[in-house]
C-alpha cells in the first residue's frame, strides 16, 4: 500500500472495534480514489499535471449562408471565402478553449438568395448546433432566418445585409458588421445634391428588402436635399427587360436615376438606358458598387455610374492591403467582390469571444460579441449598439472610370 502520510486518517491502529473498520474502509476508498486519478483512468479527475494537449481536441463549427448558386454566386462566394480565410487561419494557430484544442470547421450553404431556403439552412444549422454563423449575404434572407437563430440563441454575423429594419426586431443574436442602408442610401443623396448638383431623379428597385430598404432612404434625403422624385417604380426582382422604364426615363430626363439592387439587374438596366440615349447619372448601393458589376455592365460601367458601399476602401482598411494580398494568392484576384473582409473579420470576432469568455457555447460566448472591441482588417475596435448595428460605420462613394472601381470620398 502507498504510504499513508498523505491520508492523515489512515491511522486505523489508534481506533477499536467498528470505528477502527470504518476508518480502515474509508482509507482504502481514498488511496484507491489517488490510484486511479494517478492512472487517468476513466471516472477520475483530471490530475494537476495532466496537460490540455491531453485532453481530446474539440471541433467548432462556423456556418456560412450566402448564394452559391445563381446570379448572385459571384457575391456569395466572395462572402464564403472570406469565412474560408479565417477559419484557415485559426486553424494556424494553436487554440485552446476550456482546455481543449479547438479545430475550426466552416460549413458553407447555398441559400440561394432565396428567403424560403434561408429559412431552411437555418432550421439546418440549429439541428446541427453550429457554434456561431457568418450571413446571410442578403437583407431578405437575413430578415427571414433571423428570428430562427434568436430562438436557438445563435449568434449571426451579417458582413453584407444592410436592411435597418433587421435590427430593429430586438434580436439579441443579430450583428451587422457594415453600414446599414439608412447611411448608404444618405450619403448617396447628399452626393448627389452637392456633388453631382442634381435636381431630379427617378428612383427604381428590383422590390426585395434591401433593394425597397435602400431606395427609400436614398428618397426620403434626397427629397430633404431638394432633389425632385420624378418616379418611383419597383420592378420583379428576375426581370431583365425594362423597356416600360427606360421609356419613361428618356421622357422625364432625369439627372440622375437611382437603382435599389443587386449587380445582374442593374446592370442589364443601365446598358438599356445607353442604348435608348438617356445620359443621367447612375446610381446605386454596395450591391452595384463590385467589380461583378462592371464587368456585366461592360462600356456602360464608367465615370457616370456612381456607387456607395458599407465601409472604407481596401488600400484604407487597418491591414486591408497585406489581406488582399493573401485573399487574392488563395483564391485568385478575380474571386474578390466587396464583403469578403467583412466575413474573415465576423469569424475572427466570433472566434474572439469564444476566446475570452472561454467557451463555444454560443449562449454563453454571445455575450461578449457586443463590446469586443476587437481590431479587425476592416476596422479597429470593433463593437456594437445595442441593435447589433456596428458602432461608427463609414460609406464610400466610388466610381467606375474605365471600367474600374474608384473612390471618390469616404
Amino acid at each position: 500500500m502507498r504510504n499513508a502520510s498523505a491520508f492523515p486518517f489512515c491511522y486505523p491502529q489508534t481506533m477499536t472495534g467498528n470505528s477502527r473498520v470504518v476508518r480502515f474502509t474509508i482509507c482504502l476508498v481514498a488511496l484507491a480514489c489517488s490510484e486511479l486519478v494517478r492512472a487517468g483512468a476513466p471516472g477520475g479527475v483530471a490530475s494537476p499535471q495532466q496537460t490540455s494537449d491531453q485532453l481530446p481536441a474539440m471541433t467548432v463549427v462556423i456556418g456560412s449562408a450566402a448564394p452559391l448558386s445563381g446570379a448572385q454566386a459571384a457575391f456569395g462566394t466572395d462572402n464564403t471565402d472570406g469565412v474560408r480565410m479565417a477559419i484557415d487561419d485559426l486553424n494556424k494557430r494553436d487554440i485552446h478553449i476550456g482546455g481543449h484544442r479547438v479545430v475550426w470547421k466552416l460549413d458553407a450553404q447555398d441559400d440561394k438568395a432565396d428567403p424560403s431556403r434561408a429559412v431552411q439552412v437555418a432550421r439546418r444549422f440549429v439541428a446541427e448546433h453550429v457554434n456561431g454563423v457568418i450571413g446571410h449575404l442578403n437583407s431578405s434572407c437575413t430578415a427571414a432566418a433571423a428570428p430562427i437563430y434568436a430562438s436557438a440563441g445563435i449568434p449571426e454575423i451579417t458582413p453584407s445585409a444592410s436592411d435597418p429594419k433587421i435590427a430593429q426586431h430586438g434580436y439579441r443574436t443579430f450583428y451587422r458588421i457594415i453600414a446599414n442602408d439608412y447611411a448608404i442610401g444618405a450619403g448617396l443623396a447628399l452626393y448627389a445634391q452637392k456633388g453631382l448638383k442634381a435636381k431630379t431623379s427617378v428612383i427604381v428597385d428590383d422590390g426585395t428588402d434591401y433593394g425597397s430598404s435602400i431606395a427609400q432612404a436614398f428618397a426620403r434625403v434626397a427629397q430633404s436635399s431638394g432633389i425632385q422624385i420624378l418616379d418611383q417604380e419597383s420592378v420583379n426582382p428576375t426581370a431583365t427587360k425594362f423597356e416600360d422604364i427606360v421609356d419613361k426615363i428618356g421622357r422625364l430626363e432625369p439627372d440622375v436615376v437611382f437603382y435599389g439592387g443587386m449587380a445582374p439587374q442593374a446592370s442589364t438596366l443601365l446598358q438599356q438606358m445607353r442604348r435608348q440615349g438617356s445620359k443621367a447619372r447612375f446610381l446605386g448601393g454596395d450591391g452595384i458598387c463590385t467589380p461583378e458589376f462592371a464587368k456585366l455592365a461592360g462600356t456602360a460601367a464608367n465615370s457616370n455610374v456612381i456607387c456607395a458601399d458599407g465601409g472604407v476602401p481596401m488600400a484604407r482598411m487597418p491591414s486591408g492591403s497585406a489581406w488582399k494580398d493573401r485573399f487574392d494568392a488563395q483564391f485568385g484576384a478575380s474571386t474578390f467582390q466587396l464583403y469578403a473582409p467583412y466575413a474573415y473579420d465576423a469569424t475572427m470576432l466570433l472566434a474572439q469571444a469564444m476566446i475570452e469568455t472561454g467557451s463555444v457555447s454560443p449562449r454563453i460566448y454571445r455575450h461578449a460579441i457586443r463590446h469586443i472591441g476587437y481590431d479587425g482588417v476592416t476596422k479597429s475596435n470593433i463593437q456594437f449598439n445595442r441593435d447589433g448595428e456596428l458602432v461608427d460605420p463609414a460609406i464610400t462613394i466610388s466610381s467606375f472610370p474605365g471600367g474600374h472601381k474608384k473612390a471618390l470620398s469616404r
